[in-house]
């Protein structure tokens, strides 16, 4: 579960994003932090009882800092309203797909797969859905996965024209045409606060791991 600590801290810094406040209020902070790395190794847990290529992963390796880059960014808040982590298999910088965990206050979810990937690395994932389109379409067809995920992959973004070597009558255009490959679940501030909530996340992320093993293996 997401202790009340976390969002109640986050609620205050939506309205505090000022270095002051977060300095006054730092040690707040380092409560949640710690709060939140004992969920995120929990998660690690979890993950690893259906993918053991997390297993190894301490919490410090997935969870994102706080801190915003503002160098080019009109907007100079100097922190983020979250606090997040990515489950990889070489941790949150590893390339490939993974799981990804966002907490934020009336904002919180659960999201898998690969944001825009590398040209070359797009290139393969498509390639592998062209050459393997039943297998594609079984994956993000079945039962547990539409469960989880009715709304199927996320399609913002998605090229206007089919990509250089794929016609428009493929009957894998509209993968073909995607720029990312992830999915989203929302969870209520309520939902977070669950005791079954890790349990929630082991159910979400493991109706996806055959999508992120499909993912992975076309980049292997």
């Amino acid at each position: 579960m997401i202790e009340k600590k976390i969002i109640r801290f986050l609620q205050n810094l939506q309205k505090n994003n000022n270095r002051p406040w977060f300095e006054e209020h730092r040690s707040e902070y380092e409560d949640s932090k710690s709060a939140f790395l004992v969920f995120v190794d929990e998660v690690i847990k979890t993950i690893s009882t259906f993918d053991p290529s997390v297993a190894n992963l301490l919490a410090k390796d997935c969870t994102f800092r706080i801190n915003r880059d503002v160098r080019f960014s009109k907007d100079k808040r100097p922190y983020k309203n979250n606090m997040s982590a990515y489950f990889n298999r070489a941790g949150k910088k590893g390339a490939g797909a993974g799981y990804y965990i966002h907490i934020e206050p009336g904002k919180s979810f659960a999201a898998a797969g690969i944001w825009m990937p590398e040209p070359g690395d797009l290139a393969r994932i498509r390639q592998e859905i062209d050459y393997n389109f039943p297998e594609w379409k079984k994956i993000i067809n079945s039962p547990s996965f539409k469960k989880h995920f009715p709304d199927g992959l996320d399609q913002s973004d998605s090229l206007q024209r089919p990509p250089k070597g794929y016609a428009e009558d493929n009957p894998a255009i509209a993968f073909l045409k995607m720029k990312h490959f992830v999915v989203r679940k929302s969870f209520t501030d309520t939902g977070i606060g669950e005791k079954s909530f890790v349990k929630d996340i082991n159910k979400t992320f493991s109706a996806l791991k055959p999508m992120i093993d499909f993912i992975n293996r076309s980049l292997d």
